[in-house]
């Protein structure tokens, strides 16, 4: 037998043992696992971030363990069982493919794309934006919304022109501050800048997530960075100004090269 058969074979007999024999495992629900389902999500993806293969292994295993575990739970419901969810994925990739499967053309990712959005509209969606997940966290949220959008069409059609629109919005913002408006209205306003610019790292190739991601890492490590270097001449951060961190955080920056 393929060894990857053998290996997933291999996890749903685990599987199976556990919640039959594990005081724990017997006890989790769809409910108690899906909070620890989006912990593992996000350490996996602090695990790309970092570049961290090992790791990543580690936590893709873990997310097997906890589809799986969904699959068990349905199947002891009587809803589904891990062979329909497979069978189902499969059955919708061949169907979304029809370039690959069939003799529709498709020479460029985005024609893929927009096949995707309008095969996904003939099996019922009554909006393209329907298969936007609503507890997203709002930027990676505003990246699928524009993603989805632009597969029927709803898009620039020159960067220069997404430029123009975040200028547009930061100055639309600007006049609010200075205006001292209600901060419902700059919020507002707010939203609408962080929204262009996510459009915009979309015109340019820029992951706005994974970007935020990394200058958050690279932050982070200058910080402690400069209250170690603080630490080291025997001054308390709490006692330095904001020109003495300054000067500690150049000192920092340095050695990041």
């Amino acid at each position: 037998m393929d060894e990857r058969l053998e290996a997933f074979k291999r996890l749903l007999n685990i599987m199976d043992d556990l919640r039959d024999k594990c005081p724990w495992d017997k006890k989790q629900t769809l409910e108690s696992l899906r909070h620890l389902t989006i912990e593992e999500t996000y350490e996996l993806a602090d695990a790309i971030i970092d570049n961290d293969m090992k790791e990543l292994k580690g936590e893709i295993g873990d997310l097997f363990l906890h589809l799986v575990f969904y699959c068990k739970i349905g199947q002891e419901q009587n809803e589904f069982d891990v062979t329909e969810v497979l069978n189902g994925i499969c059955d919708k990739l061949v169907y979304r493919h029809p370039h690959i499967y069939s003799d529709t053309k498709a020479d460029t990712e985005e024609d893929v794309r927009s096949n995707w959005e309008k095969l996904k509209m003939k099996e019922g969606k009554k909006s393209v934006l329907s298969g936007v997940p609503t507890s997203l966290p709002a930027l990676v949220k505003a990246q699928r919304i524009q993603e989805k959008v632009k597969g029927i069409g709803f898009e620039w059609e020159q960067r220069d022109d997404v430029w123009a629109k975040v200028n547009e919005e930061l100055s639309e913002l600007a006049h609010e501050v200075n205006s001292e408006a209600p901060i419902e209205h700059i919020e507002d306003e707010f939203g609408d800048v962080l929204f262009s610019l996510i459009n915009y790292a979309r015109f340019i190739g820029v992951n706005p997530e994974n970007a935020l991601a990394k200058t958050n890492k690279k932050f982070i490590g200058r910080f402690t960075k400069m209250e170690e270097l603080l630490v080291n001449d025997t001054i308390k951060i709490e006692d330095a100004d904001l020109e003495l961190m300054d000067t500690y955080w150049e000192k920092a920056k340095v050695f990041e090269k």
